[in-house]
Order: C-alpha cells, then structure tokens, then sequence
C-alpha cells in the first residue's frame, strides 16, 4: 500500500476508534489528529450543533491546534469525521482548507448517529481541488474499501 496518513476529528471518540481500525489494518500509516481549540465545542451534542451551525453560516471555521503535517509525502491522505447535520464536522473544513495545495489522493470516513445525507457531497465541495475519492461510513467493511480506493 501507498504511504497513507490517517487524518481524525473526533467529538466522542468514535471516529478515532474507526481510525485506529484503518491504521491496524494499513499498519505503516501516520496518524493527525485534528483538533479545535479547547472550549471551541461543548459537551452537549446539541450545543456543539449550534456552534458548528454559526460557524458554517458565517463561514468562519475553527483553527487547529496541532501543527500541520507535511502532506507532500503522502500518496492518500484519510480524513475522518463525525457527520454533524449531514455534513463533516467543522474543524475538517479548515484541515481540507490547509491542505489545498497536495496532488495525492483523498478519501473520508465518517461515523454518525442517523442520517449522513449530504455528507459526500459536502465533504466534496469543502476539498476544492482535492482528488476525492469515494467515502465510507466506518463501521464495517474498512478492509474493502480502503482496497477500492487503491
């Protein structure tokens, strides 16, 4: 497999549990985490739909707190999200945001709770120019896809 780096926004902890069941099954990946500012979110579900909510109506997105890693070595970069009203959470938009400048491939993850309508093609419209490829809702089949995506 290409050189892979695993790029994660967990809320709950659940997408960095599908993450960590990529990487064991790639093995030689790399791992981000993408990570808001303390305080950016709440606790409550339903609070931090109404922050994210703002957020993407007055586009003004949450910066990252982790220093960006150097995406030129990578031939597929995986980016992991919780489905927040159909769409990724917020801080990926800023991680597909910094990114606009690497040629490899991209492809997304996600776990949700109900409905991930809309998801792909947000995800899509938030990457730019990025090379999409197809996205998977992560709670089976990881082996297979991430096959297709080769």
């Amino acid at each position: 497999m290409s050189k892979v780096l695993i790029a994660t926004y967990s809320w709950s902890g659940r997408t960095e549990s599908v993450a960590q069941k990529l990487k064991q099954i790639i093995g030689d990946a790399d791992m981000y985490k993408i990570e808001a500012p303390d305080n950016t979110f709440d606790q409550d579900m339903y609070k931090t739909d109404e922050v994210a909510t703002a957020q993407i109506d007055n586009n003004q997105y949450p910066d990252l707190v982790n220093e960006m890693p150097n995406t030129d070595q990578y031939d597929l970069i995986l980016v992991g999200s919780p489905v927040w009203r159909g769409a990724p959470a917020t801080p990926v938009h800023t991680f597909l945001e910094k990114i606009q400048n690497y040629s490899g491939k991209v492809a997304s993850f996600y776990t949700d709770a109900g409905m991930a309508n809309g998801y792909e093609e947000t995800f899509k419209q938030w990457a730019g120019k990025l090379n999409v490829l197809p996205a998977h809702e992560g709670s089976n089949n990881l082996a297979t896809w991430l096959k297709e995506l080769n």
